[in-house]
């Protein structure tokens, strides 16, 4: 199997905040692996712009030194990289300021595709968006990208969306979420619409319950300050973990087309039931052997911030009726896994007796690491005595699927960015989606707020509070395993 590769056409695309982290370990050493692939025509143009006082030397030598430390194995290509390398401009640039706007605006062509991607702080998204536009910069087709957190509450969200609008149509405005951008998310949609197997089940008749679990190794690290004023419900569910749940839950579209598949989205969202205080679990993670605890990452002795919560989800409408979703995310946890699980209900009637009516098929959707999906089923097994039923997975990895293709299978933010040039809103939030799930994230947090709540400790490397165990065995289910 051969990914196809589709050239884009001419582009320039300037990155402010283009000597940050994300710049440096995500976008550019994404955007060599495009330009080594052939999907960046000649003739295009990456530009950095930020504080630091570089030239256009100094700042090609410093992505080619990011390259070099977080590329893949093409950064061995010494030849490509210095053509990619040829490619980069770079303007220091003031944001609330003038200064470098007038130098922006002799670099950047008009007859090409134009996108401005903001990896900056969203207090900066105002400043940014009016100065592309006094200065003549950006026009009515230009393309803007900005990263989250689009907000961190309904207020501010909306305070958010009415300042880009007054600059960009929404129709420019790509709201990124890395998550929508990984290869299995997408084959989320294909395997539900592109399958007559899987969505005549695809229903509160033949699914028992489903899990989204997004689990992570690190703690908060270098991010204290900021993820201790935001916590795992503003950081991971409002947007990732709601990201999962609409593509699980959505209905089909009339087409596969960007506003077609975010009204669906909204649909999802606006169908979500209030949680139940009790079917909320929040938790910090204590110390362990190889690390410190939460409060000593945020450096904030007496934070009530969450590194973890679980929670039972309800969807109010004729599909979902009756089948919760139980969302799960958290840091320092046992492995990193990020996976959609579909439990289906048990057989109406079996004709096998005592323990081993007791199966049911599982779908598995892994989005990291090792990218694939399995399915569980019942066979015999093998061997003379009689009926033993096991349950075994059909399995498919991308790794085995596609052979050395997996390797050149595009990694989020490439598909993203490539997206963006293309202008294809499919895998990006729209601003009322985007206000839907804070109007339904911000009265969860508000109640645990009012009630003072504290989250649970739980260990360092382990799965997380032991209340989340209990609120899944009130139900008479359980998690899956966190595994890598």
């Amino acid at each position: 199997m051969v990914s196809r590769v589709i050239p884009v056409e001419t582009f320039d695309l300037v990155i402010f905040g283009g000597t940050g982290d994300l710049a440096r370990r995500k976008i550019l050493p994404g955007l060599f692996r495009r330009f080594r692939s052939g999907q960046m025509p000649e003739g295009s143009r990456i530009i950095g712009a930020a504080r630091s006082d570089l030239d256009q030397a100094g700042y090609r030598q410093m992505i080619a030194a990011a390259v070099a430390e977080f590329g893949g194995e093409e950064k061995h290509d010494s030849k490509g990289l210095e053509a990619f390398i040829a490619t980069l401009d770079y303007v220091a640039i003031d944001a609330k300021g003038e200064g470098g706007w007038a130098e922006l605006a002799s670099i950047v062509r008009k007859d090409v595709v134009q996108a401005f991607y903001f990896s900056v702080a969203p207090s900066l998204f105002g400043d940014l968006a009016e100065r592309l536009h006094t200065n003549s910069i950006a026009n009515a087709q230009s393309r803007i990208v900005v990263e989250k957190p689009f907000g961190r509450d309904l207020e501010t969200a909306r305070a958010l969306n009415e300042t880009l609008a007054t600059h960009f149509d929404e129709s420019q405005i790509y709201r990124i979420d890395h998550y929508l951008g990984k290869e299995t998310v997408q084959n989320l949609m294909a395997v539900r619409f592109g399958n007559m197997l899987f969505e005549p089940l695809w229903n509160n008749h033949y699914v028992d319950h489903i899990q989204i679990t997004v689990a992570e190794t690190v703690g908060v690290g270098g991010r204290g300050a900021y993820y201790d004023k935001s916590g795992a419900m503003r950081d991971m569910v409002q947007n990732h973990l709601m990201q999962l749940l609409c593509l699980i839950a959505m209905e089909p579209p009339s087409q596969f087309g960007a506003d077609e598949v975010r009204d669906e989205k909204l649909k999802v969202i606006r169908a979500l039931q209030p949680v139940e205080p009790h079917h909320i679990v929040r938790g910090q993670y204590d110390a362990g052997y190889d690390g410190k605890s939460y409060r000593e990452d945020a450096e904030n002795p007496r934070s009530f911030t969450e590194s973890f919560i679980a929670m039972k989800c309800e969807i109010a409408n004729w599909r979902w009726a009756g089948v919760p979703f139980y969302l799960r995310t958290g840091k320092r946890m046992k492995a990193r896994s990020s996976e959609i699980t579909v439990v289906f209900k048990d057989l109406g009637h079996s004709i096998f007796e005592g323990d081993e009516a007791r199966h049911r098929n599982i779908l598995s959707i892994r989005l990291q690491p090792n990218e694939g999906m399995d399915l569980q089923v019942t066979i015999k097994e093998p061997g003379p005595g009689g009926m033993r039923l096991i349950d075994v997975p059909l399995d498919m990895s991308f790794a085995d699927a596609l052979g050395p293709d997996a390797e050149e299978v595009p990694d989020a933010y490439e598909r993203l960015i490539m997206d963006v040039i293309r202008g294809n809103q499919t895998l990006f939030m729209r601003g009322d989606e985007v206000e839907a799930a804070w109007s339904w994230t911000d009265p969860l947090i508000n109640g645990w707020e009012a009630r003072n709540d504290v989250p649970k400790l739980y260990d360092a490397g382990s799965t997380g509070p032991e209340d989340a165990m209990a609120m899944m065995h009130r139900d008479g289910r359980k998690w899956r395993e966190i595994k890598a």
